[in-house]
């Protein structure tokens, strides 16, 4: 998808809300996807990351905004991928052997579900061979992390997956859970990280990694108890028995992630570039290139990202808006220079003046 330059041209736009944070807006169960829409509208194109969009039981698809794990995110920034649309997506399922018969049979239903209720092209279903015996920890800035004790496991069954013809994959892993526990409980009341995020980040960075294939994760837990004074923003994790739909929605139509390999010069002089997975030629208007990003758009105290310093590194537009989290890494202290906006509804508004050619600095008083 070649984006024209000119005022009212879509304007390629990334958008970052680092998981495991505890970000404000974007931290919680899929509560980023209502600015993640007002962006896409006002951009006409926004790249963002699985953590944004899924909302478990809830999700939404929009032809404008493109699904894109985070180490892949990292590496279109950095200009080593580009991003190709696509109409659909044949989503491996990958399932931890350490999930209980039962709980493994709700994850298939949903599958299902998704099957007859969407139209998506779900299969085949691999299982690894041992579970992959996730484990939870936080950092010491607070944010989420984890770790697994059979990487090898999750890799033997993608590759296997892979082999079968999934263009894209789902993982779903069985979580060490805590229901009584405080963390889980301050999540569940606004006031904490979530606790898994950063371990689900560890799973689909490591897989897409390896495979080149658009992949998220969804963990398998058992239902909690209800509470009444639940936060709105972690209600859409308790609406099922899994996580899993938002997740084959969100890659049933995820860009392939291409390799920026050059074919040589034509006789036009253009470059070409080759699907890894397939060897077919992949033509330069098909695809979304790292260079076409008019923006950047990241919470004010997360902007250390690999992806965020990239584009800053070739001057892109930084937006940093108010998200407060458990980091404190700004703009001053990074040196960057930045459009700050209180919220994301000024996002918007900042997007669309870059996307009319209008300098920002224009729109306030005293002019600098």
């Amino acid at each position: 998808m070649t984006t024209a330059a000119g005022p009212g041209a879509p304007l390629p736009t990334l958008l970052v809300i680092p998981t495991g944070i505890g970000c404000e807006l974007g931290g919680y169960a899929g509560d980023g996807l209502p600015a993640a829409r007002l962006l896409a509208a006002a951009s006409g194109c926004l790249i963002t990351h699985p953590n944004v969009m899924n909302g478990a039981s809830l999700y939404w698809s929009d032809p404008r905004i493109h699904y894109v794990e985070g180490s892949a995110l990292n590496r279109f920034a950095r200009g080593e991928l580009a991003l190709e649309p696509v109409r659909r997506q044949r989503i491996g399922l990958l399932l931890d052997a350490g999930i209980e018969t039962e709980l493994r049979q709700r994850h298939l239903q949903v599958a299902d579900a998704c099957r007859a209720t969407l139209g998506l092209e779900i299969g085949p279903v691999v299982t690894t061979a041992a579970p992959l015996e996730v484990s939870l920890s936080h950092g010491a800035s607070g944010a989420s992390w984890g770790s697994l004790g059979r990487p090898d496991q999750l890799l033997e069954a993608g590759e296997r997956l892979r082999a079968a013809g999934a263009t894209a994959i789902a993982v779903v892993a069985r979580f060490p859970e805590d229901p009584h526990g405080e963390a889980l409980a301050a999540y569940r009341q606004g006031s904490g990280v979530d606790g898994l995020a950063g371990a689900e980040a560890v799973i689909s960075h490591l897989l897409s990694a390896h495979l080149g294939l658009p992949c998220a994760h969804a963990p398998a837990l058992t239902p909690l108890p209800l509470d009444p004074d639940l936060d709105p923003r972690a209600a859409g994790e308790e609406l099922g028995y899994t996580f899993l739909a938002c997740v084959l929605v969100g890659l049933s139509r995820a860009p392939n992630l291409v390799e920026l390999a050059p074919l040589g010069h034509s006789a036009h002089g253009h470059s070409g570039l080759v699907h890894p997975a397939s060897g077919r030629h992949l033509a330069l208007g098909a695809a979304i290139f790292h260079q076409q990003l008019g923006a950047v758009v990241a919470p004010a105290g997360a902007l250390g990202g690999e992806a965020v310093l990239a584009c800053a590194e070739r001057g892109v537009p930084l937006i940093a808006v108010h998200n407060p989290c458990v980091l404190d890494v700004g703009a001053a202290a990074l040196g960057l220079e930045v459009l700050e906006a209180s919220s994301y509804g000024e996002a918007a508004g900042l997007l669309l003046a870059l996307r009319e050619g209008i300098w920002p600095g224009s729109l306030g008083r005293p002019l600098r």
